[in-house]
């Protein structure tokens, strides 16, 4: 049948029974690390410093992974660092805002419709768009 095929018995039998080769064994074995180097530092931590991690923990081994690898392997399972910018409050005018008088005094009732009018300002930070304001 291989004879048919054009296939040699060898390439048969690694078909039948494949081994992984040592290359995906270490790769599958730095996974783990990453996973856990990744968990342990609240997922905040990308490549760059996995990395720095990584040849830390694997120098008196005397291996070191290039940033590179690291990256394909944090993509194969699919994480990356979570940032958050800090909050960084509006510009101050170089004009003063002038104080206005209280005309409410926190009395919202009314009687009718259109007769007091109030309005509030919120800052809500999206990963996509940076921050929008809602008013």
């Amino acid at each position: 049948m291989c004879r048919i095929l054009g296939v040699s018995r060898a390439q048969y039998y690694r078909y039948r029974s494949p081994k992984p080769s040592k290359r995906r064994a270490e790769d599958a074995g730095l996974k783990q690390r990453i996973l856990r180097i990744f968990a342990e530092f609240k997922q905040r931590y990308g490549v760059m410093k996995i990395h720095h991690e990584l040849n830390l923990e694997l120098q008196p081994l005397q291996l070191r992974r290039s940033p590179q690898r690291i990256y394909r392997l944090m993509k194969e399972l699919d994480i990356h660092s979570v940032t958050v910018n800090k909050w960084k409050a509006a510009l101050a005018y170089k004009t003063k805002v002038e104080q206005r008088p209280n005309l409410l005094k926190q009395d919202f009732s009314t009687t009718g419709l259109n007769q007091k009018w109030t309005a509030d300002m919120t800052y809500i930070q999206t990963k996509r768009n940076g921050w929008c304001y809602l008013s």
